[in-house]
């Protein structure tokens, strides 16, 4: 008989990735906030992960080459 293989959802590789890759911050904003974050971020053409930790690097000092 086949020997059976144990399979992984693409989802599942994915966060074992981010986990072991990446640190998670929860961010808590006041209703409605959450939109006009997003929409300013998308008008850079920027995701709202890449926005917020653009804003972070840049008044933290650090290069966001890095």
């Amino acid at each position: 008989m086949a020997e059976k293989r144990k399979t992984y959802t693409s989802a599942a590789v994915k966060n074992r990735y981010a986990a072991k890759n990446y640190d998670r911050i929860n961010l808590f904003v006041k209703k409605g906030q959450r939109d006009a974050i997003k929409q300013r971020a998308e008008a850079l053409g920027m995701s709202l992960n890449e926005y917020i930790t653009g804003l972070v690097r840049s008044d933290m000092g650090i290069s966001n080459d890095n």
